[in-house]
């Protein structure tokens, strides 16, 4: 799956206004992206550290991969997902979204263990019988309305909690975005998923299929704003998604101590 990016200032969401500009091919084109948001990205897609250099070794590689994973989203993914949110309603496509988010709360739980994580193990483990049960297989959230937020760890973060450096910088076929560290850790969490998620331990191969391919379509849904601003504001894609993604990873990894005023947000697979 094509990681992309969404930028977000402490306190500042996501407003229906700026929503509303995002989607101007098929609403209104009177709301604008807040300056503040592009004059961000503009900034940060415009210089590569020297500290982020080095962690891009295999650049040139890397740089031909993110190429061929612009093709298959500008010729695949992305006209399927801007079809899919056009014609599912609102509530529905957040209740696909819910559903597997509720799904990945199992992962979550095995790396909160795995990172010595109790008290969160605890929380998330409550948020997943809330949601699973209440919630309507996950559905409805129903757990963030009580004020259990949802928190995200992987395999990836796991090894990072123990010491493990980041790596070279990785661009994947297909996946996107990782790194030395990230990519072994994101086959580990498709193991665990493989071995513990209902989905696939109960269902036939037939329907993990398609719900496979649902998840796919869902998460290109979700990322349809972050790629309107890159398309719109960043001057280098590729450094710009390399940077945000070593930078996110790193306050994951930290659990945010780290963060800054402006902090960028890669979101990806919720593998």
């Amino acid at each position: 799956m094509i990681y992309y990016i969404v930028l977000y200032k402490k306190g500042i969401t996501y407003h229906e206004n700026m929503q509303d500009h995002l989607n101007h091919n098929t609403t209104s084109t009177s709301t604008s992206i807040p300056k503040w948001l592009v004059l961000a990205v503009i900034l940060i897609s415009g210089c590569s550290t020297t500290n982020t250099a080095k962690h891009d070794p295999l650049e040139p590689m890397n740089r031909a991969i993110f190429g061929f994973n612009e093709v298959v989203d500008k010729t695949v993914l992305e006209p399927i997902a801007k079809t899919y949110k056009y014609i599912t309603p609102d509530p529905v496509e957040v209740g696909v979204s819910n559903f597997f988010n509720n799904l990945g709360e199992i992962n979550t739980i095995i790396n909160d263990i795995f990172q010595l994580k109790f008290k969160q193990a605890g929380f998330d483990f409550t948020r997943l019988v809330i949601n699973s049960t209440i919630g309507v297989l996950g559905i409805f959230d129903v757990a963030s309305d009580m004020g259990l937020k949802r928190n995200k760890e992987d395999f990836g973060q796991t090894l990072g909690y123990w010491g493990i450096e980041s790596g070279p910088y990785l661009v994947l076929p297909f996946f996107g975005p990782s790194s030395l560290r990230d990519a072994p850790g994101m086959y580990a969490d498709y193991q665990t998923n493989e071995s513990v998620s209902p989905v696939r331990t109960e269902l036939h191969h037939e329907e993990r299929d398609a719900i496979s391919i649902v998840e796919v379509v869902d998460t290109r849904a979700r990322l349809l704003k972050a790629t309107q601003i890159l398309e719109t504001a960043a001057k280098d894609k590729y450094v710009f998604i390399r940077e945000s993604y070593l930078q996110r990873r790193e306050s994951l990894v930290n659990d945010g101590e780290d963060e800054e005023d402006f902090e960028i947000d890669v979101i990806g697979v919720d593998y």
